[in-house]
């Protein structure tokens, strides 16, 4: 039986130089942030959504896989708090409740599954916030597109291209990256940003 030399030494040294690789790359888009993206975006965001939170509105966000899951974590940043005691803020993940989700994608399919949550929850004069890393998930594109049609602002969070939701939402965030990984760590960071800055409007 064959056997392999194991050097537990290399293998620390080839392991532990790939943490300070994973690092440096999440470090150096988010120098490319500062150079590429335009800072006034991300302050047009803030300002659609403290409009919006301020009359009354509410926030629908939606994405799938990790997306999902940024859905729901910045929902929980404005209904809970982010640093400032304060009013809950209204936000929903529309990727949250699975009932709905298999309900939906049974009945309708799978494209159908935030749109028919736009349908059901929106009123204009709300905000969405659609997240995807390629900008081309279609059943983000076809809940972006409903939220135009019943008079919502737009929000798209995406990666380098922006894909077809780049062109398609009002304002476009984009993570200069083509890894998922390093885009979703890209998304996190931004929305932090927007929460500090609605929170210091409305706290």
């Amino acid at each position: 039986m064959a056997t392999t030399d194991h050097n537990p030494v290399q293998d620390r040294v080839e392991t532990t130089a790939r943490v300070e690789t994973a690092i440096q790359d999440s470090i150096a888009v988010r120098e490319r942030l500062l150079d590429e993206m335009s800072v006034a975006a991300v302050v047009s965001a803030a300002e659609m959504v403290t409009r919006s939170l301020a009359r009354g509105g509410k926030l629908l966000l939606f994405g799938n896989g990790g997306s999902a899951s940024d859905a729901s974590h910045i929902a929980a940043e404005f209904v809970g708090r982010f640093q400032r005691e304060r009013r809950a803020f209204p936000a929903i993940s529309l990727a949250a409740n699975q009932s709905s989700l298999t309900a939906i994608g049974n009945d309708y399919g799978f494209e159908h599954v935030f749109a028919r949550q736009v349908e059901a929850f929106a009123a204009p004069g709300d905000v969405a916030i659609a997240i995807s890393t390629s900008g081309r998930s279609a059943n983000v594109l076809a809940a972006v597109r409903c939220a135009q049609r019943l008079g919502l602002g737009t929000i798209g969070l995406t990666g380098e291209t922006g894909g077809e939701l780049g062109a398609l939402v009002d304002i476009c965030l984009r993570i200069p990256a083509s890894s998922t990984a390093r885009v979703q760590e890209g998304h996190i960071l931004l929305a932090h940003v927007l929460c500090e800055l609605v929170e210091r409007e409305l706290a």
